[in-house]
């Protein structure tokens, strides 16, 4: 009973909601770029967005590990990516200035594609070498000006709940800068909408977010960037709910 009351309750309150919210937050955000700051506009909008979905959801939130990240610093956080629902937590609650690096094709979504071409956020462009230097050049931009990225290492949603396999492009940036890798670990993301179930109804879940301690380089090169990705996968790993432990391979990787 209480499903399918919670089924009517994202019809009638939470779709038209958040149709809204998202063309609003994606106006305030153009606008704002146009006559403002962009590292400004570009985060702030985002993060109330990603805050009010997950209220008017009714999803309760737990985040640990915000004491482990020093003010000021820029990091590469690298993620698991779980599902949809991880852009709401990471947007609302990892509570440090970011910019996300994207699919290009999200570029194409009105009104939101716009919004994060405006405020720089950084579509990931693999159709050639020169735009791969483009996406990485923009990226190093970024950071160097006190800018945090966020990295979904996987490449793509996993189908399962599990971890597939991490690409090296986000250590080897980190690598290049000399900055430290946050691993962040997302649970309950897969639960509340599975990618297997875009566009149906939400399941309600609970959703946590742990900030790992961040992992220094250890000099430059090959063995940091492999020491780098390997820690960021056994500490993601490691605070993983029991269902999702171990490795899976992701068939879109």
């Amino acid at each position: 009973m209480l499903h399918i009351l919670y089924c009517i309750y994202q019809i009638l309150v939470f779709i038209p909601l958040l149709i809204v919210s998202t063309i609003v937050t994606a106006i305030i955000v153009i606008v704002g770029t146009m006559v403002g700051n962009a590292e400004y506009w570009g985060y702030y909008p985002g993060k109330w967005w990603g805050r009010f979905v997950l209220w008017t959801l009714l999803i309760p939130v737990k985040v640990e590990g915000r004491e482990n990240l020093k003010k000021g610093q820029s990091y590469v956080f690298v993620s698991n990516h779980q599902g949809s629902f991880d852009i709401f937590i990471i947007f609302g609650y990892l509570c440090r200035n970011f910019k996300w690096m994207m699919k290009r094709q999200l570029k194409k979504m009105p009104f939101v594609g716009y919004a994060c071409a405006k405020s720089n956020q950084i579509f990931v462009d693999k159709s050639g070498p020169s735009k791969i230097k483009q996406t990485y050049d923009k990226a190093r931009d970024i950071l160097r000006h006190g800018t945090s990225v966020v990295v979904f290492p996987e490449g793509a949603r996993t189908f399962t709940g599990h971890m597939g396999k991490f690409r090296r492009g986000a250590f080897m940036l980190a690598d290049e800068l000399g900055l430290p890798v946050a691993p962040i670990t997302i649970n309950g993301s897969f639960n509340i909408m599975p990618r297997t179930k875009d566009w149906h109804f939400v399941r309600w879940h609970r959703l946590s977010l742990t900030i790992h301690k961040p992992i220094d380089p250890i000099g430059s090169g090959a063995d940091n960037i492999n020491n780098a990705m390997e820690k960021s996968y056994d500490a993601i790993m490691s605070a993983l709910v029991p269902e999702y432990q171990g490795y899976v391979a992701n068939p879109d990787q």
